[in-house]
This record gives C-alpha cells, sequence and structure tokens, in this order.
C-alpha cells in the first residue's frame, strides 16, 4: 500500500515537473530571451499583476481627468464651452501618445520597457501636477472650491501647469495601448484553456480600468470637489508610482515578444513592389510568394492567408525575373530577394488587414464623441442642477461612478448570461461577432443622448423663475443623470471591450499593440470632433438674445438641442457602420498547433 502511495506521489511530482518544462506554442519568450516556459511564467499570475496595475494606473490618471474641467473652471477661470474644449484636447492628446507607444513597443523597444518608461513619465507628471498645484496654482489659499475662485495666473505659473499636465497625456497615452497587448501576451492562444483566458482578459481588463476609476470618481472627486484639489493630486501621484512599482516586481514572470522592426517599411515595400508591377497581371493565388517556414520569425509571427481583395497589391508577390539578384560569396552564386520588388503574401496580407481595419476605425469616433460628454458637459448637466441631498452635496463628477458601476454590472450579464444563451442559439459563428457587439454598442450610445437630452429638457423647466440668470438654478435633481450614465456604460462593454477584441484579434503579429492604439486614437479623434463640435454649435446657434447652445449658464442655453444633434449624427454613424461591417473580411492565421483543415473551419467561424 505504501509503495502504492509512493509510486502515484512520484507519478504525480513527474508530470508536474514534466508541465513545467512544456514552451508556449505562440513563440513567447522570457526576460532572458529563451522560449518561455508555460508553467513558470505568464498566466494568471502575470494577467492578475496587470490587472492591478492598470487599476491603480486608471485610479491615478482620473484623479486628474474626472475633474479637470472643474478645475479650468474655478481654479484657472475659463468659461465652460473654454473648459470643455480643453479637457476634450487633452484627453484626445492623452490618445493620440498611444499611437506613439505603440510604435516604440512594436518596433523597437518591445511591451516591457515600453510600459516600463511611459510609466515612469506618468508619475512624473502627476508629481510636477502636484507641486504646481500645491505651491503656485491654489493662490488665495483655500480657492479652488465652487464658493471662492481662485486669482489670476501668469504665464510662467500656465506653463507648468500645462507642461505638468501633457507629461500626465504622453505617459498615460504611451503606456495604454502597450499594457492592453502586454497582458494578452501572457496568455498562450495557441493552448485551448489559455486562448480562452486570453479573450476574457480584455473583459477584466476594462472592467479593471473602471473599478480603478471608481475611488477617484467618488473618494478623490469629492475632496477635489471641495477645493482640496492638492490632496487629490497627491493621491493620484501616490497611486501612480505603486503601480508601476507592482508592475517592475512582476518582471521574472513575465512573457514576452520580441519587437519585430518599423511596421512602415515592410508597408512602403508592398506599396512599391505593386506599383512597379502595374502592368503584370497575376495568375492565381497558388502562384504568389511566400517564405517557407523556417525563415520565418521565431517570435510569434504567424503566415497569414491570402484573401479576395485589393487585387492590385496582390502584383508585390507575383514573382517575376528581375525580383532576384545575385552575388558571390566565395566560390557559390548566392541569390537574393529585392524586397522592394518582392514581398511574401504575409507581408501583403498586412497591408490589406490594414485597410480594411480603417472604414470600422473610422466609423467608431463618433461613438467616442458621444463618450467624451461624460467627462465635459455631463459634468456641467450636473452642476446645473440640485446636487444637495439631506445637506450632503454630491460632486457632479462622482455622478460617473453610476457608469463604471453599469460597467461591471454588465461584463458580468454579457459573460455569464448574453453570451452563453447567444453561443447556444448561434453556433456559427458562436454568439455574438465582435462587430455585432460594437454595432450594439452604438445603438445604445443613441439611447444615452436621447436620454440626457431629455434630462436637460427638464432641467430647464425646473429652472428657478426668480432668478433666470443665476447658475445652477434648477431644482430638478442631480439623480436624473443616472440612466444616461448607465446607458453609456454599457454602450462601452459592447463597444470598447469589442473593440479591445477586434483590433488585436485583427491585426498582425508584429502590429499587436498598434491594434490596441486604434482603439486609443478612436477616442482621441472624437474628443478633437466634439471639441470641434461644439466650436461650430456655439457660432452658429449664437444670437442676440441668447449666447448659444451651451453657454456659460446652461439656463440660458439648449444643451438639450446639442444631445439631440449628437444623437441624430450617431443614428448616420450606424447606418454606415453596418454597411462597413458586412463588407469586411476577417484575417485568417495559419495556426501553429492545428491541422489546416482545422485552422480554415476555425478562422470560418468567426466570420461576421
Amino acid at each position: 500500500m505504501e509503495c502504492s502511495n509512493l509510486f502515484k506521489r512520484n507519478a504525480e511530482v513527474g508530470k508536474i515537473k514534466e508541465e513545467e518544462l512544456i514552451l508556449t506554442g505562440d513563440g513567447s519568450v522570457d526576460r532572458h530571451g529563451r522560449p518561455a516556459v508555460r508553467g513558470k511564467t505568464g498566466n494568471w499570475v502575470s494577467g492578475v499583476l496587470i490587472l492591478v496595475n492598470q487599476g491603480l494606473a486608471t485610479l491615478a490618471f482620473f484623479g486628474v481627468g474626472v475633474n479637470l474641467v472643474l478645475f479650468l473652471t474655478r481654479v484657472v477661470g475659463q468659461d465652460n464651452a473654454s473648459a470643455a474644449n480643453n479637457v476634450s484636447k487633452w484627453t484626445g492628446t492623452v490618445y493620440i501618445f498611444s499611437l506613439l507607444g505603440a510604435f516604440l513597443s512594436d518596433s523597437y523597444w518591445g511591451r516591457y520597457k515600453t510600459c516600463a518608461i511611459f510609466q515612469s513619465i506618468f508619475v512624473l507628471g502627476l508629481a510636477s501636477l502636484s507641486l504646481s498645484s500645491y505651491l503656485i496654482l491654489l493662490k488665495p489659499k483655500g480657492c479652488g472650491d465652487e464658493q471662492k475662485p481662485c486669482g489670476s495666473h501668469s504665464a510662467f505659473e500656465m506653463a507648468v501647469f500645462y507642461v505638468s499636465i501633457y507629461m500626465v497625456a504622453l505617459g498615460n497615452g504611451g503606456y495604454q495601448p502597450t499594457i492592453a497587448t502586454f497582458g494578452a501576451d501572457q496568455f498562450d492562444e495557441e493552448d485551448p484553456k489559455e486562448g480562452h483566458s486570453k479573450v476574457a482578459f480584455f473583459s477584466y481588463f476594462y472592467l479593471a480600468l473602471n473599478l480603478g476609476s471608481l475611488f477617484s470618481n467618488t473618494v478623490l472627486g469629492y475632496f477635489e470637489d471641495g477645493g482640496q484639489w492638492a490632496l487629490g493630486f497627491w493621491a493620484s501621484t501616490a497611486s501612480a508610482a505603486l503601480a508601476l512599482v507592482l508592475f517592475l516586481c512582476g518582471t521574472p514572470r513575465y512573457r514576452h515578444f520580441r519587437p519585430m522592426g518599423n511596421p512602415l517599411s515592410r508597408f512602403c515595400q508592398v506599396l512599391t513592389a505593386a506599383s512597379r508591377k502595374w502592368t503584370v497581371k497575376v495568375e492565381g493565388e497558388e502562384e504568389l510568394f511566400e517564405v517557407d517556414d523556417q525563415d520565418r520569425s521565431a517570435n510569434g509571427d504567424r503566415r497569414i492567408l491570402h484573401t479576395q481583395g485589393f487585387k492590385f497589391l496582390d502584383r508585390a508577390a507575383t514573382v517575376t525575373p528581375s525580383d532576384f539578384s545575385v552575388y558571390q560569396s566565395g566560390k557559390q552564386n548566392n541569390i537574393e530577394i529585392n524586397r522592394w520588388r518582392l514581398c511574401a503574401v504575409t507581408q501583403v496580407e498586412e497591408v490589406k488587414c490594414v485597410l480594411r481595419l480603417l472604414p470600422i476605425w473610422l466609423c467608431t469616433i463618433l461613438y467616442s464623441v458621444v463618450f467624451t460628454q461624460m467627462a465635459s458637459l455631463f459634468v456641467e448637466q450636473g452642476a446645473a442642477m440640485q446636487s444637495t441631498v439631506s445637506g450632503f452635496h454630491i460632486p457632479p463628477a462622482s455622478m460617473s461612478s453610476f457608469d463604471i458601476l453599469s460597467v461591471a454590472a454588465f461584463i458580468f450579464i454579457y459573460r455569464r448570461v448574453l453570451d452563453p444563451v447567444v453561443a447556444r442559439l448561434r453556433t456559427k459563428p458562436k454568439g455574438l461577432t465582435e462587430l455585432q457587439r460594437m454595432g450594439i454598442g452604438l445603438v445604445i450610445a443613441i439611447l444615452a443622448m436621447v436620454s440626457a437630452g431629455t434630462v436637460e429638457c427638464f432641467r430647464l423647466k425646473y429652472a428657478t423663475k426668480e432668478c433666470p440668470t443665476c447658475e445652477s438654478s434648477s431644482t430638478l435633481s442631480i439623480f436624473w443623470q443616472v440612466p444616461q450614465y448607465v446607458l453609456i456604460g454599457a454602450s462601452e462593454v459592447f463597444m470598447y471591450v469589442g473593440q479591445l477584441e477586434f483590433f488585436n484579434s485583427q491585426t498582425p503579429d508584429g502590429l499587436k499593440s498598434f491594434g490596441s492604439a486604434l482603439c486609443m486614437t478612436s477616442i482621441s479623434l472624437g474628443n478633437y470632433v466634439s471639441s470641434l463640435l461644439v466650436s461650430i454649435v456655439m457660432k452658429f446657434s449664437a444670437t442676440d438674445d441668447m449666447p448659444g447652445w451651451i453657454p456659460r449658464n446652461l439656463n440660458r442655453g439648449h444643451l438639450d438641442r446639442f444631445y439631440f444633434l449628437l444623437a441624430a449624427l450617431t443614428t448616420a454613424d450606424l447606418v454606415v457602420y453596418v454597411l462597413c461591417a458586412r463588407w469586411y473580411q476577417y484575417i485568417e492565421f495559419e495556426r501553429k498547433s492545428m491541422q489546416p483543415d482545422d485552422s480554415n473551419q476555425d478562422c470560418a467561424d468567426h466570420r461576421v
């Protein structure tokens, strides 16, 4: 009996040791550049650490961003329209920096190094903002609340402030798309179990992002709304510093993918080769050039199967005699391929992939215009409503906590209820595709704008008649904003989580961070479009008896009309999006661990 138990224990130990020696199938490596061992690297040990890092970094970022519009009006002294525009521009810049982070990550630095560097910049920017606010901006002491505005500031003081907040923008922007992709890198999609975890990671990542901002929108928002701006900014700095420390602590456990060089040169090679062979006739798919498996990178760079469409680019992969040059090495003649005349099918398909993604990406920009109102006009609308309940003042920015709770609730509802039900009803493709989820997000966003416009109509109706020129003179409770925040949260689960999964899965292996950056840049351009739209509306809606739809005193404007305008524009965008989604053709990878037939079937099951 003892021998039997000993044999079982030895067998179990042997099995564990064998599992610890299994390498990942996606080509990931450890920090020393050796093939990653599945049992000793990555998976949820690294994934949870990255999720906590994301939550703390988001807490720090929204500790600044969620109340920035009020900081600009109360401390800097800007009017509502100017403050909303500046917040939109700043937020847009945050996300435009995501392209820089993605480029450096995919091309040169790798995701780990990019995350560490930009998080360090993020911490320095927050520290600078905290110091400048405490020492020079919050003068006289105790200013910055709703009753006591701050004095004027010199050009030097404003320069220090803007340098600080744009350092925050650079650090957070460069870090965000890279950390999302780096977290997904910790799961080997060649393994069925880890592949499922990788899909789930994006939902939990967005949940961590929202839960991280919950503290900012409630506790920090409350203190900042009461004028304790320095305290709020220092808390953000401490949170960002802790996030950086935790990230560095996970260094021995992380899985990595080596950067694959500048993608711009690969794109230019395809376009140049195709243009040089403009008169060459493409005979057939089987005649197109592709490199051998042993010549491909061992860094997880999978072969992309040829697709129809953009046939003029296929000329770049058509073989002609002038595509090769002969050079002598010793006594042997070697043949060298001219990459500016002949490109592999996978390289051509990279360009096709990006061209197909662009229309979908453009359609998501207007959704981001709707989303950005939550950080600007929703806050200003709430500030003009009755925000005191039983003597307790509710900061307008803290209403976004309902958005966060909505995101958490709908992620649970989708993953545990809706997705399993739809998967049982619809098996090919199984469940809702990412494109369908993004479309649902647009529909819910339209409903959110209709709700916000309706609430504004009632807010104007209950404005205090005795003082029509007073600010915040409406008796309508701020809790009437709850439906619009809840609807925005629900739309985020379908749109932004769907975007993260879609762009990560539909970009080539050398452009994964770029795929995540597309999500961020859609938010960026949405903020810029929002700023432009506000400026246009203010210019054309201003008359002699009304200072535009969005004046400093909202009781004299028509913010409801602006919300209904956004609902109409988003409806038009939804129509265009449906057409683009029906046209889109999913990218097809040749999976390493599957037979060709299984691979093709797997790809087919994920088409629209």
